[in-house]
Parts: C-alpha cells; structure tokens; sequence
C-alpha cells in the first residue's frame, strides 16, 4: 500500500501545499503594509484642529489656514463691503495659499491691499494674462504677491504666494453691490446676502486633455462643456474633519428713513440701535463656520417705503446716477390670469438632505394654490429628467392628489443634468390661450451655467421661467441670471420654515398683473449711456433698478409701463438727487453683464473681451478679462527656500451629505482619509489570507497523514 501511494502522483496536494506556503509567506509583508498605511493614517489625521494636510512628491504640506472678516456699510440701497482674508502659514516652509469663494453675483470689485504689519501695498487693474504673468514673476522671485481673479461673476480666487513659516498675511478686498428691495403697499423690505461658501458644482461632458499645463487645483477634472472646472470645484473638507475657515460679519446700516424690524434669517445676531435710521448689527456667535450664506432683512417703518429713489456721483469728466422706482400696484380690478404651470424639481445628489425637504413641502405648497381651471405639469430630474404626465392637465382634484402623492416619494441622488428638464420645459412657443409659466426649484450647483442661460432664451418663447433657489448656498448667479433670461424673478428659501411665506410671495407675483413694456427715458442735455438695451416685465413690488453715465446731472428721468389698459408714468429731477460715492463702478459692472449678454446671441468675443477691458481697466473692476494684482517689490523668499502651493479647502454647505454629492470615496477627500480606508481593508485582506491559510495548512497535515506522507 504504500509503494502504491508512492507512485500515485499527488499532483493537486503538491500545489495545494506550495500555495498555502508561498501565501504564508506573503502573510507576513501583508500584515506590515496593513499596520504601516493603518499607522501612517492616524499620523496624518492627527493634525486635526482645522489643520489642512496635503502631500507632494516632496512629503506632507501643511496647508495655511484662513480666516475672514467682513465689514459692510449700507446706505439706503447701496452696501459697500470690505472682504479681510487672513492667511497663515503653521508649517516649515514658505507656501503659497489658493482660495476661492463666493461673493454677492452683482458685486463691483474695485480694490485690493496686501497688509504685512504696519505695511500696505496696493493692487492695480491688469488685464487677466497679464496680471498672471505678473503674479507669477513675483512669486518665482520670492516677492510677496497677491492675485484676485473672477472664476463666475460671484466666484473668485484669491492667491497668496511667499507666505513665511509662522507668518500671517492679510488679503483686504472691497467691493460695490446694491441690495434687493421689494416693496408690497407702504412697506418696504431691503435684503442684503452675505454667500460664504461654494458648494459643490455639478460638471456635465467629457473630460478633456489639458492643453496647457494647468495645476489641478479641484476635485473636478476639467470638461469639454467648460475647461476651468478644476478651477471653481475647490477642495471640500468632510463634516466629519469639523469646520474651517472661521468669518465675522458686521453690518452697519444707515436707512435714510426709520426703520420697522430687523432679522437675521440664518445666523444669530447683537444688533445696536444708535437712531431711528441705524442699526448696527454684529454676529452674537463670532466667528462662525464659512457654510452657509448670511443674510439680513429689514423693513422700513409704515409710510417710510420709497417709491422713488435717485441717487447721483460727480465726477470729473461724466457724472453717474442710480435710480430705483417702484411702481404701484394694479391689482383692484384684477381678472385671475388663464395659466399653464410647468413645474421642474432639482432631486440631484446635493439636494440631499434638507434641500430636498424644503423643495418638497415648496412644490407641494405650490400645488395646492392652483385653481382647478389651471394646467400644471411636473418635471423631476437628476441623471436624466422625467415628466409626470404626458401633457400638462387641469389642476382638479384628482390630479393635484396624483401629483402631492408623486412629489412626496422624490428623493435626491445622481447628477445635475438641467439641460433635459429644461428641453421639456421650454417648447419655444407663443401661447394665446394661457399665461405659460415654469417654476424652477434647484440650488442651481452646476458649473455650465453659460451653457444653459442660451438654452433658456432660444428656447423660451412668451413663458417665464421663475427661479427658487433652495438650501444654505445656492448658485444666486444662477439663479438670477436664469430668472432674467426666462423674464421672471428669483425667490430665495433657505429653512424649512420659510417655504409658506416665500411661496405665497412667488405665486402673488404669478397671479398678478404684469408691468410690461417699461422704459426710462433721460431727458438730459446729451444722451444718457444706460447700459441695458430693454428693461425686464415687472411683477408686484419689484423696483425698476438701473445705473446711466451721464455728461451732466441735469434735466430729468422718466419712467413708464403699461398695465393691461393703464399707462403709468412717474418723473424724477436729477437736481434733486442724492450725493453717493461708487455708482460709477455699479454702472460699469452693470454695462461689462449687458456686453457680457450678448456672447449668447453670437457675438464677436474678440471685440467684447475689448469693450469689456477697457470699461473695466478705466473703473478698476475685475472681470472675466481683468484681475487685482499687488506685489511688494522687496523680495522675502530666500533663493534657495522651497515654495508649497496649497488649494484651500472649503466647507460643506450646511445640510448638504457628502456621500449623497461625492460618493463613498469622495474626489477632493484627504489622503489621510483614503490612507485609512486602504490601511483597514488591507489589514482585512491579511487577516483573511491569514485565516485561509492555517486552515490549508491543517488540512495537507490531515491529508499527508492519510496516505501515509
């Protein structure tokens, strides 16, 4: 038996035993690297405390930390801001400090100063290649040097470079915006938006190949729809890491006339009270985490609503005026308007969370305020869009109970894809029979802007498209710029609590009558350069608000609508308005949207990316075309000392999920957390092999022993 057993080939045991040798071998190398990266993970996460860690090919860099504070002063309609980025560097070597954030998509941005101790050095206007190059041959110099750059009208990159071990160095920029004012009888309501974080932006398209060789400064890979996406996607710190990037706000209002209330939608706030016009209103909890936008809303006292407001800055050589008016309402005698309601909800991965409740209990409030005599639809979309019905139907009871049933299931997950929804919405054609009307609830996290505003006015026809921006950080350009290319208005709900009132707004706005065909005309000794080539239809309470470049402050402003069959007209005389500092750099930013406008209708952009420097170099505002750059001329970077380069990550956006907008292995996530995840499953890995292994071992043991081996 056993010659037998020693002539039988015992092929399968031999590899069986060689495996199990060879894999306990390799057990040994697989329980080390598993303990090192597990090791190597908490080493890493350790910094902790807002501390932000990047690795090069050179080791670990220790990003600089940012904090800001932001003051505002307000005077009547107009906030003039001063944005105070303090940058410091906790490593060992010299760094440069990349940071985008968002500022209000109307602002002016005019000036900027580097502060080192007692010492300012101030920025010019270049144009955006140059100012770069300029950048660029001061940081490779070792001089100090700051670079401000528009991403989107309301993105903007800060750049620090030569920051030194242990130093702090502060980045002071200011900007001109006028606030939103709505007015509903004799009461007026003015809202100012302080955004303090980027959320995330959706990148539709293909990745492309870089033609030049441009840093990856963001989570998102550069797109054939739009190239710079690398640029607005910073990297975005886990909620688990905890916050960064503290801000302190204060606000100090000058009314003109006694203000009502006052409220601090989501921030609590100390507010002082010097006079029946002021207020002066400071974060009760300061600093606070950059994510979410600030915003303050106050009422004026009753009777102390302006109607009219004009507003006049002398200069050398050409004067500039601001002018608001508000129309009465028409409202008495009104017939309820023949309507069809195209609904479209955004339930994308970023509307996770609360988002997506407060667009939910919106659209569903929304639903309910339909007349049975009115056509609704619905349309739902993520990845790709979806319609609830065929064709839009009457808003009977059976519908409307489809519909509520329909909007109470959707949940939020995938990507951003307008385009789709949009193409189901916009027919393109002239309605006879009903007022068309799509109402468009997003948080508007996408990065083809651009792209979509041309599909909403080739596509339009006589609807309106009116925006609701929903969460603590929506995209207002988008928002805005959408909602005046659809020739509607934009509505902004940030808490659950507030869907009843800003809902009732929305829908008083839908069914009231429109003012359309509104002109200002200046009777002035030369002509007038307004900027805008018409003026939007006007909904109940909304103002007409616009700048002009004058020769001269004199004569008069008239402006007219028509109301159904009623003319209105009201005059204003130049003589009689307010001195104001800025409105030259509101009317040049107001001039640089409107050509801006028409690289949608197929313009040169050769000869726009022209008119628009020059407008912007003669006012000192930066553009698309045009960035702020400062440098200290003395070099502080020593020859031979190393430069790190750093993109400063921002917050996520309150009540977003980061799984829900990255997945379970997020693009932008830290090293040390992927560090973590590898470690840990590595070590699983072994174990199991581990684990695999001594049960091979005792059953060749078992095996050999049976056949006598």
């Amino acid at each position: 038996m056993a010659a037998s057993t020693e002539h039988t080939p015992p092929t399968n045991l031999h590899l069986v035993f060689h495996l199990v040798r060879a894999l306990l071998v390799a057990i040994g190398a697989n329980l080390a690297i598993g303990l090192l990266v597990f090791l190597a993970s908490g080493d890493a996460n350790a910094a902790g405390g807002g501390t932000l860690v990047f690795r090069s090919a050179d080791g670990e860099v220790v990003a600089p930390t940012l904090s800001t504070e932001v003051d505002i002063r307000v005077s009547g309609p107009l906030a003039r801001a001063r944005v105070s980025q303090t940058f410091r560097n906790d490593g060992e070597n010299w760094q440069e400090g990349i940071y985008v954030f968002p500022l209000p998509e109307n602002a002016a941005v005019d000036r900027l100063h580097i502060r080192i101790g007692e010492r300012v050095i101030e920025g010019e206007i270049q144009p955006r290649e140059q100012a770069a190059q300029t950048y660029a041959a001061a940081r490779e110099a070792g001089q100090r040097t700051a670079l401000v750059a528009q991403e989107r009208p309301n993105i903007f990159t800060t750049s620090l470079a030569n920051i030194g071990p242990g130093e702090s160095i502060r980045v002071d920029i200011e900007y001109q915006h006028t606030l939103t004012y709505t007015r509903s009888g004799d009461h007026g309501r003015y809202s100012l938006r302080f955004p303090m974080v980027v959320a995330p932006r959706y990148s539709p398209g293909e990745p492309v190949q870089h033609k030049l060789a441009r840093p990856q400064r963001g989570w998102a890979r550069e797109r054939d729809e739009f190239e710079d996406a690398t640029h607005i996607t910073p990297p975005v710190r886990h909620p688990d890491d905890g916050p960064i990037n503290p801000v302190g706000i204060r606000v100090e209002i000058e009314a003109g006339v006694a203000i009502g209330s006052l409220q601090s939608k989501y921030h609590s706030v100390n507010v002082e009270q010097p006079g029946s016009s002021r207020r002066i209103v400071t974060l009760a909890s300061s600093p606070v985490p950059a994510d979410r936008d600030f915003e303050l809303e106050w009422t004026l006292a009753p009777g102390n609503a302006p109607s009219a407001t004009l507003f006049v800055e002398h200069g050398t050589t050409t004067d500039h005026a601001l002018l608001m008016v508000v129309p009465p309402s028409f409202s008495a005698d009104h017939t309820p308007l023949a309507r069809e309601v195209i609904f479209i909800i955004d339930t994308s991965g970023s509307m996770h969370g609360t988002s997506i409740e407060q667009a939910r209990e919106a659209l569903a409030l929304a639903i309910t305020q339909l007349l049975p005599t009115d056509r609704f639809n619905i349309i739902a979309f993520a990845s790709s869009a979806r319609r609830l019905f065929d064709a839009p139907r009457n808003a009977d009871e059976d519908a409307t109970r489809r519909a509520l049933a329909w909007v109470s299931r959707l949940e939020a997950d995938g990507g951003t894809e307008m385009a789709g929804a949009l193409a189901l919405a916009l027919d393109g054609s002239t309605h006879t029979e009903r007022v068309r009307q799509i109402v468009f609830l997003t948080d508007g996290a996408v990065g083809n802007e651009a792209a979509l505003f041309a599909q909403i006015a080739n596509g339009l026809g006589d609807s309106r498209l009116f925006t609701v921006g929903i969460g603590s950080a929506p995209n207002s350009h988008f928002m805005r710029k959408a909602a005046q290319s659809g020739r509607g208005t934009f509505t902004y709900i940030g808490a659950v609590d507030e869907v009843g009132e800003r809902m009732h707004e929305l829908f008083a706005k839908l069914a009231s009558p429109v003012l359309k065909g509104v002109e200002v005309r200046w009777e002035t000794p030369q002509p007038a350069d307004a900027g805008a080539h018409s003026l939007p239809d006007l909904y109940l309470g909304e103002p007409v608000m616009l700048a002009a470049a004058l020769a001269e402050a004199h004569g008069n402003v008239v402006v007219s609508a028509q109301a159904g069959a009623i003319r209105w007209e009201s005059r204003l005389d130049l003589a009689e308005a307010n001195d104001a500092n800025g409105i030259g750099a509101l009317w040049a930013r107001q001039r640089i949207d409107t050509l801006l406008d028409r690289l949608n209708d197929g313009a040169d952009e050769d000869q726009i990316r022209e008119d628009v420097t020059e407008l912007a170099l003669a006012h000192h505002l930066v553009s698309r075309y045009t960035s702020l750059v400062a440098v200290d001329r003395t070099p502080a970077r020593p020859k031979q000392a190393t430069l790190d380069a750093s993109a400063i990550a921002t917050n996520l956006p309150a009540g977003w999920d980061h799984a829900a907008v990255f997945g379970e292995l997020p693009r932008g996530a830290s090293p040390a957390r992927l560090n973590l995840l590898l470690g840990m499953t590595l070590l699983l890995i072994s174990l199991g092999l581990y684990i695999l292994s001594r049960r091979g071992k005792t059953r060749h043991r078992n095996i050999a022993q049976l056949f006598g081996a």
